[in-house]
């Protein structure tokens, strides 16, 4: 194990000290239940003060304690959406996939990709292979493009001015003019949709989910072979796609 390694390893251990019946430690505290270096926790506990992991409290000179930072906090809220999100949205994920007996996922934005959280299998013999956990740029795939599309312009732009084009298939879009483009027809249409992007002869279909505020926080979509995505079929599965999300929508607070 490398240096860094075992900085990072010895920074997790000093969170986990902490407790609801011991909110506060002192570095002494530190050093007898770790038996590390008080000057090995002290440069720790100052690199995670500064990330805003822990925060200082001075009662006196003599008397210096730690407690946990906001930052575990936020990010605690974010798993805990995410969380919510699954619950919300899977019966009715369920629902939806055995109505119209297609893939059904979920997916929200993490950092500067899109990330699937939950999956529903169809019965049908021919599938498409995504999992829960898999990742995909922003620039690709309708949930992943939804996503993008309903970030605030700022935000979206620093993504987009960081990315770095990949040709899944001769479908996939591959220069900033024509992702703009498309990110403007999202909006406009409230829905995306994906022609072989990630995968040749596979359609694509994604719709917003709401939370209380408006802010989109996940991305409804329904995949599968493009030789079942008919064009009659394909106006059912949008209405009920987008159905489904409504309802997600309404569950997590919703009211627009």
């Amino acid at each position: 194990m490398n240096d860094v390694n075992q900085s990072v390893t010895k920074a997790l251990k000093l969170l986990t000290l902490f407790s609801e019946k011991r909110p506060e430690i002192s570095l002494q505290e530190i050093y007898e239940m770790t038996g590390m270096p008080k000057a090995t926790a002290y440069r720790l506990l100052a690199s995670l003060e500064e990330g805003g992991f822990i925060r200082k409290i001075k009662y006196s000179e003599h008397d210096i304690r730690y407690r946990l930072g906001l930052k575990l906090l936020e990010l605690g809220n974010l798993v805990s959406e995410d969380l919510e999100l699954r619950q919300a949205a899977y019966e009715h994920m369920k629902a939806l996939s055995k109505d119209i007996n297609e893939v059904v996922h979920l997916s929200v934005c993490e950092g500067e990709e899109a990330i699937y959280i939950e999956k529903v299998e169809s019965s049908q013999a021919i599938r498409l292979y995504t999992r829960v956990g898999k990742r995909f740029p922003l620039f690709v795939g309708s949930g992943p493009k939804l996503l993008l599309a309903y970030l605030p312009k700022t935000r979206q732009q620093e993504i987009i001015s960081r990315m770095k084009f990949e040709e899944f298939t001769p479908h996939t879009i591959t220069n900033e003019k024509k992702l703009y483009q498309e990110l403007d027809t999202i909006r406009r249409q409230g829905y995306a949709v994906s022609l072989g992007e990630q995968d040749p002869d596979t359609v694509g279909f994604s719709f917003p989910i709401r939370d209380f505020s408006g802010e989109v926080v996940g991305a409804l979509g329904v995949t599968g072979p493009s030789m079942r995505f008919s064009d009659g079929r394909r106006g059912e599965i949008l209405e009920k796609t987008q159905e489904a999300a409504q309802t997600i929508s309404k569950d997590l607070g919703f009211r627009g």
